[in-house]
């Protein structure tokens, strides 16, 4: 498929997806951050987003939002103005269904295609090449993509057309979010009765509680360590994201909508830019208790 790959944005999970492509292919990446390019030492640094889509004929994107990904695709400078007619741009973000398909559109009149393929697993997945992607886009795109898709995860699954990606993503941070939330009100409220985290975790975690967000959350809580991965800032806005597309659609999501406000009392606590799991200071500072060995 790819003579030459580009990727643009290296922050916690591009970076170490970018290292894989790296191994498999001649690529191009650019940071607005200068300074993590070098995270990627068998790639070359590019000055700016045209000069990777001006070297490549695909280029990922791991980026931080909808408005971004709208702004290296479709803006001034952007690949939609360097890339040639046959080119294809892979966008691994967590963006908004709806700006998928606004971009895929956009790209088609022009030659280019898109892919919306978002990625699950967290930083120990992206290191391993082990994530999980949800693709959407034409079905021929997607066979041709699979060589570079694949350097990056074992799982991948097309399901279904333009922005449907997108749509698997939002579903799957639902689940995961509710889920941080549910772990950290439990622990909260097993400590306050008296029982050991610790011993809690090693009581519950062979049964059905038992999840890849306990096993990530509770390690984190014990250890005090809410080094990011994944950020209560970027889970607030995914959250919003499956919100507004729940309200377009007439699907009531409740419990969504309270894990939304949960995460949104971390980022004003000023917890933002922690992972996902130190929402459960907010039950320790109500409670004046502490979850930890």
């Amino acid at each position: 498929m790819a003579d030459t790959v580009g990727f643009i944005g290296l922050g916690v999970m591009g970076a170490p997806m970018a290292r894989h492509v790296a191994d498999h292919y001649e690529t191009v990446v650019f940071d607005t951050n200068a300074a993590r390019m070098p995270l990627v030492p068998k790639a070359k640094a590019a000055k700016n987003v045209a000069e990777v889509g001006r070297q490549a004929t695909t280029v990922l994107l791991s980026l931080p939002g909808s408005e971004v990904v709208r702004e290296v695709t479709l803006g001034p400078g952007g690949l939609a103005d360097s890339m040639t007619r046959g080119s294809t741009i892979i966008d691994a973000s967590t963006t908004a269904p709806n700006v998928s398909q606004e971009i895929a559109a956009a790209l088609e009149r022009r030659g280019i295609a898109f892919l919306d393929a978002p990625v699950s697993g967290g930083e120990k997945a992206a290191i391993e090449g082990t994530l999980s992607i949800m693709v959407g886009g034409r079905e021929e795109v997607f066979e041709d993509a699979l060589p570079v898709l694949r350097t990056l995860g074992t799982s991948v699954v097309r399901v279904g057309g333009s922005g449907m990606g997108g749509v698997a993503k939002l579903v799957n941070n639902m689940i995961v979010g509710v889920t941080f939330a549910a772990v950290a009100e439990g622990f909260a409220l097993g400590t306050r009765c008296g029982l050991e985290p610790k011993v809690l975790y090693e009581a519950i975690r062979g049964g059905w509680a038992g999840s890849r967000v306990l096993e990530v959350s509770v390690p984190a809580m014990l250890a005090r360590d809410f080094r990011p991965g994944g950020t209560v800032d970027i889970h607030w806005k995914d959250l919003g994201y499956a919100l507004a597309l729940a309200r377009d659609n007439d699907v009531p999501v409740p419990v969504t909508a309270l894990t939304h406000e949960v995460f949104k009392a971390a980022r004003a606590s000023g917890r933002g830019q922690l992972s996902q799991p130190a929402i459960i200071n907010l039950w320790e500072e109500l409670l004046k208790i502490e979850v930890k060995e």
